[in-house]
């Protein structure tokens, strides 16, 4: 076990102390001295003198210390000849005491007093402030170490940019798949960096600042990384919380920090990641904003257009909310370009899984072309974090290789949460089976609907049991007869409930489900156009404040007009579950049957559902039994 020299002079320091104290008290030259003549007990000076004056002969002498104020009385018993010893505190003024010895013949000795006492006592007084001092330098300098410790308070107005002088992020293009238009975006500012005579040579002026738009996961600060690399620049990474202090200052002057030691490598690459966190609208808090991010916010305008845009420097900045930043962050001459970055399609989440499989090991079996077309909407990080899951589900099954149980269990577990204990036969246990295939039955009949993918008694989550749709291409624009579908098949189970229980047994498993279904016929009434109330939108898409300005704003439309919301909302979704009630129940043969299949197989594939349904109905076509109004 190794011993820090730090650790073991702390606890030297204390120990060299006390010892020194200890030994000057218990073995100086005066104590030592008189310890050869120490007494066994104290006698009171009157009592000596009545001693002195019944029995001097047994009093044999008497050594005087101290200028004469502490005697060492040795006498000798007459009855058993033993020897004591007493000590006795004299008074200031006691002549008469020494003429009495020499009367009665008694040996007197007076021990001067030494000075050793007095060195030795200014060297401990000035000894343990020494010591004192040299252990608080040596706390000083090691919180001086420490990030955010008392030694950097003189260090608050730095920059704390993580700086790569040759860009060593290990990352390039190749690495990042599923995004191609955002890295053709970004490619000529690779070439930029690498060869600027291009540009300069014909008049063109680089961006200063590119903003990468996206929402979470889908890699953007991994971009940013690649571009580096690609590049090789020096590299400064930073996020926007850190230019946000308590101390008013402080972010303005990281900020100035920060572009003093990027023009001194110029060129490089400055990445910004949550620049919301900074460059929020400002005046937008309620009753002020905050003075210190607005300072911050000011100083970083300013010194973005300190610097002409051929100057090496390009300003990379990464946020998944564009709408609240400020507008004058925005303008042409600082972040003169915005990359979308967005969830990869079909091809995209290939290449992306692609990517991250290189290093897992796969069964033959595995299609990561299948896994791509069953996870629409899937992000880049996402789809790790499914490999990564089969990949831990496989080492915990004592498998060799990842097999596409293990795929689609990670697939489960990713959307739905962690399998849970399957229910036992019971009463509750059926409601649920009626419950799942209620919608898997209305989303089957419809043409509009996506095609089920599993339905399953296994609890994952917070739900008993869960019923997959997966679509078969991407969808890109929503039709009003998909709409439609997509709440007819979400009131499936509660007219599955209704129809075979009764409207007495009708349980709160369908809460979740009306919450989804309210939502997306509201947006049909007053976002998308697709009611009686004509092509009008009358909301905003901004479903929450996000900037004080928002806080008071007065209502788009009349009392009226919310009335006849309401009455469309409702239109919608009864006609809706008056047709999932109508198909469950011409379809109660087929429904009986694949609830027991499902009590007593827990899972049931979407192909297999859909042969039994086949053998009951006919499964209409696209452009067949559209739901309308």
């Amino acid at each position: 076990m190794k011993i820090s020299w730090k650790v073991i002079l702390l606890w030297t320091i204390p120990a060299l102390v006390i010892g020194f104290f200890l030994w000057q008290g218990a073995f100086s030259p005066v104590a030592n001295e008189m310890g050869r003549n120490t007494a066994s007990s104290r006698m009171t000076y009157g009592r000596f003198l009545d001693y002195l004056n019944t029995k001097p002969q047994q009093i044999t002498s008497v050594d005087l210390y101290d200028g004469g104020r502490t005697a060492i009385v040795e006498a000798v018993d007459e009855l058993n000849s033993q020897v004591q010893r007493w000590r006795v505190d004299l008074p200031n003024n006691a002549p008469e005491l020494i003429t009495r010895l020499r009367e009665s013949d008694i040996r007197l000795d007076a021990h001067p007093i030494r000075n050793d006492g007095a060195i030795w006592g200014l060297l401990g007084n000035l000894i343990f402030p020494i010591l004192l001092i040299a252990g608080l330098v040596l706390l000083f300098r090691r919180s001086s170490n420490i990030p955010g410790g008392p030694g950097q308070a003189l260090n608050f107005g730095k920059s704390r940019a993580r700086f790569q002088m040759q860009a060593s992020t290990g990352i390039k293009f190749e690495d990042v798949a599923g995004i191609e238009e955002a890295k053709e975006e970004l490619q000529e500012v690779v070439t930029f960096l690498k060869q600027p005579e291009k540009f300069t040579a014909v008049g063109a002026r680089i961006p200063k600042g590119v903003l990468l738009v996206g929402p979470p996961g889908t890699g953007k600060t991994l971009l940013a990384k690649a571009i580096a690399g690609e590049a090789g620049v020096p590299f400064f990474s930073i996020s926007g919380s850190e230019f946000v202090e308590m101390f008013v200052g402080v972010g303005a002057s990281r900020v100035r920090d920060l572009f003093k030691k990027a023009k001194e490598n110029a060129p490089c690459l400055i990445f910004i990641d949550e620049i919301d966190a900074v460059g929020r609208q400002r005046g937008a808090g309620i009753g002020g904003g905050n003075d210190e991010r607005e300072q911050t916010l000011n100083q970083l305008l300013t010194e973005m257009d300190g610097f002409e845009g051929n100057t090496g420097i390009i300003i990379i900045a990464a946020t998944n909310r564009p709408d609240v930043l400020d507008s004058a962050l925005l303008r042409p001459g600082r972040f003169d370009r915005q990359v979308m970055v967005d969830t990869p399609d079909v091809k995209g989440r290939l290449e992306v899984l692609e990517v991250h499989a290189r290093n897992k090991k796969l069964a033959t079996e595995v299609s990561l072309e299948a896994i791509a077309r069953r996870t629409p909407g899937f992000t880049g990080a996402d789809l790790a974090n499914l490999l990564n899951e089969a990949a831990i589900l496989t080492a915990r099954r004592r498998k060799e290789a990842i097999g596409m149980l293990e795929i689609d269990d990670a697939v489960d577990r990713v959307v739905a949460g962690m399998e849970g204990t399957p229910l036992v036969d019971s009463k509750s246990k059926r409601l649920i089976a009626y419950h799942e295939i209620g919608h898997a039955l209305v989303g089957t009949l419809l043409p509009a609907h996506d095609p089920v993918q599993k339905v399953t008694l296994i609890p994952r989550g917070q739900a008993q049991g869960l019923t997959w749709f997966t679509p078969d291409e991407e969808q890109g624009l929503i039709s009003r007869a998909q709409l439609l579908a997509r709440i007819t098949g979400a009131l499936g189970g509660r007219a599955a409930e209704e129809i075979i229980f009764g409207e007495a047994e009708v349980t709160t498993g369908a809460g979740n489900d009306l919450q989804q279904v309210t939502g997306l016929a509201r947006q049909m009434v007053t976002r998308f156009g697709m009611s009686d109330l004509g092509p009008v939108s009358l909301e905003s898409q901004m479903g929450e404040v996000f900037l004080g300005r928002d806080w008071m704003t007065r209502s788009e439309y009349s009392e009226e007009i919310a009335a006849r919301i309401d009455a469309q909302i409702r239109t919608i979704v009864e006609h809706c579950y008056d047709l999932s009630r109508q198909l469950v129940r011409d379809h109660r043969t087929v429904v009986d049957r694949l609830v027991d299949l499902l009590i007593e197989k827990e899972t049931i594939g979407g192909d297999e559902f859909r042969q039994i349904v086949a053998e009951y109905a006919q499964v209409p076509q696209k452009e067949q039994f559209v739901p309308t109004l």
